[in-house]
């Protein structure tokens, strides 16, 4: 039961993370250059997902589970550790912070320099931002979806989980008609690191052979292992940064 509530959370945080990022550059289009071909894009986009989590994930089932858990924890683990160090980066001041405000303002000044294109019907420039924004950003959504589905035999709680986060997401987009820049979403995305960095270590792990002791109850302990050294990263890096302030830098 546990296992399952971190599996949900996990894809729950990151699918959030995306649609934040996605919402930011559709808002951006739409209030610009009308909603009719950014609608059309979005749900283009929506349809290519689908279409993956659906063909791909039934496909991962039929994969032996050890080999399965051991390349899809790698690959998780690289993800991962991709978003850890973006976000112990930033938590230390060596990367600036993600500010969905500046985001939405550059999306809608670069929308609102293009001219219009396309037939009265359809804005190509419209639809062609909405369709990328969406479909990138839902990517990485889609394999964590597929990757948890099919490693543990629960698609359909991932899937939930990550349109869980979807309707959320644009509930309060259009609760707020703006950009989500309240949303921590500097702290979500080092959530979601921790988590995914935790999962490919310990399916991957698994997938090599190991038994873990008290058996899935462990991705406890390795979340609880990642989380602390990632916290002993971002302060010593802060000291260090610090440290090697150029005298006369103001604290």
């Amino acid at each position: 039961m546990s296992h399952d509530v971190i599996l949900f959370l996990a894809t729950f945080l990151a699918s959030a993370v995306e649609a934040v990022e996605a919402l930011t550059i559709v808002l951006a289009v739409g209030v610009v250059r009308g909603w009719r071909s950014t609608l059309f894009g979005v749900g283009a986009a929506t349809l290519v997902l689908g279409a993956f989590v659906v063909g791909l994930g039934p496909a991962l089932q039929q994969i032996p589970i050890d080999a399965l858990r051991f390349v899809v924890g790698a690959l998780l683990l690289a993800f991962g550790l991709q978003w850890l160090r973006k976000a112990i980066l930033r938590a230390s001041g060596y990367k600036p912070l993600h500010d969905e405000a500046e985001a939405f303002m550059r999306e809608r000044a670069q929308a609102g320099a293009v001219a219009a294109s396309g037939s009265a019907q359809i804005d190509w420039y419209s639809f062609t931002v909405a369709f990328k924004g969406v479909l990138l950003e839902g990517l990485e959504v889609a394999f964590i979806v597929v990757s948890f589905g099919a490693t543990q035999g629960r698609l359909g709680l991932a899937a939930a989980a990550a349109a869980a986060a979807g309707v959320l997401v644009v509930v309060a987009g259009l609760l707020v008609r703006g950009p989500l820049e309240r949303v921590p979403e500097n702290t979500l995305k080092f959530v979601v690191g921790v988590l995914l960095t935790s999962f490919g270590v310990f399916w991957g792990a698994e997938g090599a052979g190991v038994e873990w002791p008290g058996g899935d109850v462990a991705i406890l302990a390795v979340i609880g292992y990642v989380s602390l050294v990632s916290l002993i990263l971002v302060r010593v890096l802060r000291r260090r940064r610090l440290a090697y302030r150029p005298a006369g830098a103001r604290a």
